[in-house]
């Protein structure tokens, strides 16, 4: 098959501006690490509550609703980051400690308040609610996962994030060359060759990365299994909402690469994953 220039320089284009915006993000400094979490925060929720309507059409969705929980994530992010992240010069830590956990307890009378709204009002849209509210664990909370990595060590996020690449490619090259047995019918694509070999040398890699740079290799290889393993069932869970959506992307924001749930998808599953395996490592060797 030819290859299709236009198609090709609009893909290399974007990924080209992507990469600029998450290398900035994630190695700038904290507040910008704060921004580049809040931006993909929002259009990821923005893109899982375009899904859920495609997926439950007769479902009433006030319009203000998206808006509030994404509100809500912002606030959030925002108070989590008070209390974790630290400026060189410390001026995150002028603030009273006591301020941003006030207002967190304080937020949460917010879920009470919109469950009586939905009470009273006259289109019943509870089932909106419990979706935005599942929306929001499903974002948010991989959000603060990678906050916490950034304040445990500002280069976790972008090792994770780089071994979710590279377990992609690996599986992606191991079920070319290998690939017979089908993993998933959600994904056809994928095979358990793939999906295991990629996998195998993803944790691998890992290992000779930290022996040889002298690195944490029990960090290393836990972040490598959080991506491998956590990764590729945030990808599954993805794909399994389009195809129930009917769409092949989740939005448009990366011309030729889809949404930004199509590009963070396996980083919202193995991030949380990662956060329990740092903390635990954290509190086992560094008390």
């Amino acid at each position: 098959m030819a290859l299709n220039l236009p198609t090709f320089y609009k893909r290399t284009a974007s990924a080209i501006v992507f990469g600029i915006i998450m290398l900035a993000g994630l190695l700038w400094n904290p507040v910008s690490f704060l921004a580049l979490i809040c931006l993909i925060g929002v259009l990821c929720y923005r893109e899982y509550t375009l899904l859920m309507k495609r997926i439950f059409p007769d479902a009433y969705w006030p319009v203000w609703l998206m808006p509030v929980f994404a509100g809500i994530g912002l606030v959030l992010s925002v108070l989590v980051a008070l209390l974790l992240l630290q400026t060189n010069d410390g001026r995150l830590q002028e603030w009273d400690y006591m301020v941003p956990v006030r207002i967190l307890k304080g937020m949460a009378i917010v879920p009470a308040i919109l469950f009586m709204v939905a009470l009273l009002s006259k289109k019943d849209f509870y089932h909106a609610l419990v979706l935005a509210i599942f929306g929001l664990c499903y974002i948010l909370v991989p959000m603060l996962s990678l906050l916490y990595l950034y304040d445990t060590n500002s280069l976790l996020p972008l090792t994770l994030i780089l071994m979710i690449w590279t377990n992609d490619t690996m599986q992606y090259l191991v079920g070319s060359f290998i690939g017979k047995t089908p993993f998933s019918p959600i994904s056809p694509k994928k095979t358990w060759e793939g999906t295991i070999g990629g996998s195998l040398l993803t944790v691998v890699g890992a290992a000779v990365y930290g022996y040889f740079s002298k690195g944490n290799m029990l960090e290393l290889m836990a972040l490598a299994l959080c991506a491998s393993v956590a990764g590729t069932l945030g990808d599954l869970i993805e794909s399994k909402l389009k195809r129930l959506a009917d769409v092949k992307d989740s939005g448009n924001i990366m011309p030729g690469h889809g949404g930004a749930l199509d590009r963070f998808d396996s980083l919202l599953v193995a991030a949380p994953f990662a956060f329990v395996c740092i903390a635990c490592i954290f509190h086992v060797y560094r008390g």
